[in-house]
């Protein structure tokens, strides 16, 4: 039987334990580390080797991901001397977030975004919350939106079902980025006829891979990794963000994953079939500003053949 004693030790002892979880979780967001992955596709060319930062799900506002630590993350990445960046989308807050915090013009996190460097270049894709954020985007179910226009005007390309070739140490290859998948919000027409909470998206993979005219390898960009299973082999490497490794992730099981597969696609490098996805958790917080279990990261890949590692 257990005594008051023992009652009120336990009592005290959860009290601390929930403050401390509580007190760790608010202050892991403002963790930030480089997670590193060495990849060798099938069929990678010999002598080419490409370094390529990822940064995604920024979700950025006041004050958990402000302009100063914004120009922090930009200054290392580049300290990291990647041949490309790439930029998986959430750039705006998600959620709660805008409520309990203070939103940043888009101009101002693009133009601190344009300082990222890279001889490559630096490239984008766009995500859910970035469509969503415009009602009127979603009213209309088209573009243009907010964070492509002010990327694109700071100069970084966003791709939306596009493919450009581009070549290291005269070795060709392709960027190739994929439209987002939960562009629009579910109709009230389809929740009327119980159609389920299902999105619209504006990606079309066999369309961007259309636009692939050799067979150099291709890296492909798309922000939610539920993609995968119908990307062929003949796409070298899928990288993705959007799902935050869980946020929230205990004895590394995340209770809430933003993707049909549940935890199949959570994060890291992941390998099926000989085909590759590496699945940042990115940066930001998506609807409270809490992480547990899955720190900010900036993941570094470095792309090579098996010899390159060996």
């Amino acid at each position: 039987m257990i005594t008051r004693r023992q009652l009120l030790k336990g009592l005290a002892l959860s009290g601390v334990a929930s403050m401390s979880f509580g007190g760790y979780a608010l202050a892991e967001p403002f963790r930030l580390g480089v997670t590193r992955y060495a990849v060798s596709p099938p069929d990678w060319p010999a002598g080419l080797t490409l370094r390529i930062a990822i940064l995604t799900d920024l979700h950025i506002c006041e004050p958990w991901l402000g302009m100063d630590r914004l120009r922090k993350i930009v200054a290392r990445t580049n300290a990291l001397m990647p041949d490309l960046v790439f930029l998986l989308g959430d750039f705006v807050p998600g959620g709660k977030m805008a409520t309990f915090g203070r939103l940043i013009p888009h101009a101002e996190w693009a133009g601190a975004l344009a300082g990222l460097r890279a001889p490559l270049g630096v490239h984008a894709v766009l995500g859910n919350h970035d469509w969503w954020e415009d009602i009127e985007t979603q009213r209309r179910r088209g573009g243009p939106i907010k964070a492509g226009e002010a990327l694109t005007a700071a100069g970084i390309p966003v791709y939306e079902n596009d493919a450009v070739r581009l070549e290291k140490d005269g070795l060709p290859f392709w960027v190739a980025g994929l439209g987002d998948q939960w562009a629009f919000w579910p109709t009230k027409r389809d929740r009327s006829q119980n159609r389920g909470a299902t999105y619209e998206g504006v990606d079309d993979l066999d369309g961007t891979l259309a636009k692939v005219t050799d067979d150099a390898p291709v890296v492909l960009m798309v922000h939610e990794p539920d993609i995968f299973p119908k990307v062929p082999d003949r796409v070298a490497l899928t990288v993705a963000g959007h799902t935050h490794g869980g946020q929230v992730r205990v004895l590394g099981y995340a209770p809430v994953v933003p993707s049909r597969y549940g935890q199949r696609y959570l994060f890291g490098h992941i390998i099926e079939d000989n085909r590759n996805l590496v699945v940042s958790a990115g940066i930001g917080c998506s609807s409270l500003p809490i992480r547990f279990g899955s720190p900010p990261e900036i993941v570094l890949v470095t792309v090579g053949s098996g010899r390159t590692f060996a």
